[in-house]
């Protein structure tokens, strides 16, 4: 007969002498201490403010996901999760300040993460059908991108596996990962997070899995499209950039004279794109532990991207003016934060896409015909002979 949360958490502490309160340096309890201390140490300690933290503990009782023990309320094993995972922080480093035993921490670490999973489909919304308001409200992306509904684009996170499983999770970089594929939204969230893919495989083979999957990431009907980069190629529902035109950010757009209608093109894609690094790019910052190595097994590794992510978009709903957000408000901070695109030396294909990884080229299927993929190409070429047509119209270009 298996103990209760109750009972493994009166004998844990006690065999490991641990049966005291546990206190701070004044005998105050910790989590209490945070609590009801000012709203700045508690989001630098728990990595939200306190009445989203309260919010998110109501929601997560009333489904009975979590619940107070006799020793630990629901609060403190929130605070726990949130801590370690706030501040990459292993178990014995938070025993000594929450002074449970070890076993305690990690138990209560994996039930809330189970829990936040659990509610994350809650937290995860597909994009709808009306123009984003940060496309309608800006002349330079309205009406050319007024159908694009985000952004998709994929990151890696450092991930420890089995000897005998580290081939292929070694990624281009030699570094063992995570291949993880997020469709982003212009206000900082994620619509679709697929994470757990090995650190070798191609990006395109990620977007396809992301696409023919059960739980799949959806287009909304129509001309609808997300935005891509070069690692992915421009089929139905994601418009990627030119290549062999320049593609990057400008710092100071006033200096900008694009040479013909790519150019511009890709200006313009390299901007709204940008979302992506912005998103990922405030993530690692709110939750440290991602780019870390967490000694955890393999499934709690992949748990902890999808969890960091749901959590990521229940704050930007119920604080999106929080501290750790603003820095990455603007596109140009990713000037910053974003490694050089680079531009694959290839041409793009009608019906297979070539992808370049590890030196060799490769062909990987997709679910779409050569009209379709056609049809695509003939999308990017209306929206940028369109912004093109009205640049020259405002800003004449005269010939050397």
């Amino acid at each position: 007969m298996e103990s209760s949360d109750d009972e493994k958490d009166h004998v844990n502490e006690k065999s490991t002498g641990n049966e005291s309160t546990p206190t701070s340096a004044n005998g105050t309890k910790f989590v209490d201490e945070v609590l009801n201390g000012s709203n700045e140490r508690f989001l630098e300690n728990f990595r939200m403010e306190k009445h989203v933290f309260y919010k998110l503990c109501d929601k997560l009782k009333a489904k009975g996901l979590l619940r107070h023990t006799s020793r630990i309320k629901v609060e403190e094993q929130l605070a726990i999760f949130l801590f370690i995972i706030g501040h990459n922080l292993r178990t014995r480093a938070v025993q000594e300040l929450f002074r449970y035993s070890g076993e305690t921490i990690s138990r209560h670490f994996n039930n809330v993460l189970n829990a936040i999973i659990a509610v994350s489909l809650d937290f995860f919304q597909p994009p709808g059908s009306e123009i984003p308001p940060e496309i309608r409200d800006d002349p330079r992306f309205y009406p050319y991108f007024m159908d694009c509904v985000g952004a998709v684009n994929g990151t890696h996170f450092p991930v420890i596996v089995g000897v005998d499983e580290q081939g292929p999770f070694r990624n281009k970089n030699g570094v063992l990962s995570q291949s993880v594929l997020a469709a982003c939204s212009f206000n900082m969230k994620f619509h679709y997070v697929l994470a757990g893919w090995e650190g070798s495989a191609p990006d395109i083979k990620v977007l396809n899995s992301a696409l023919t999957r059960k739980n799949n990431l959806k287009v909304p009907e129509g001309r609808k499209y997300f935005l891509v980069d070069f690692k992915y190629a421009n089929i139905p529902g994601f418009i990627a950039p030119y290549i062999g035109a320049p593609y990057r950010i400008i710092e100071n757009e006033n200096g900008f004279q694009p040479q013909d209608a790519k150019e511009l093109f890709n200006h313009r894609h390299s901007m709204l794109r940008s979302i992506t690094d912005r998103a990922f790019g405030s993530l690692k910052e709110r939750f440290p532990i991602l780019m870390s190595t967490p000694s955890y097994p393999l499934p709690t590794q992949v748990k902890l991207v999808v969890a960091a992510c749901a959590l990521h978009n229940y704050i930007r709903d119920e604080t999106p003016d929080d501290i750790i957000f603003k820095p990455f408000e603007h596109e140009n901070c990713v000037l910053q934060l974003e490694e050089p695109v680079v531009q694959p030396i290839d041409f793009e294909k009608p019906v297979m896409m070539m992808m370049h990884a590890d030196n060799q080229m490769m062909d990987v299927d997709v679910p779409f015909d050569a009209q379709q993929i056609e049809q695509s190409l003939q999308l990017r070429d209306a929206i940028a002979t369109e912004i093109w047509n009205d640049y020259i119209h405002d800003f004449p270009v005269t010939e050397v």
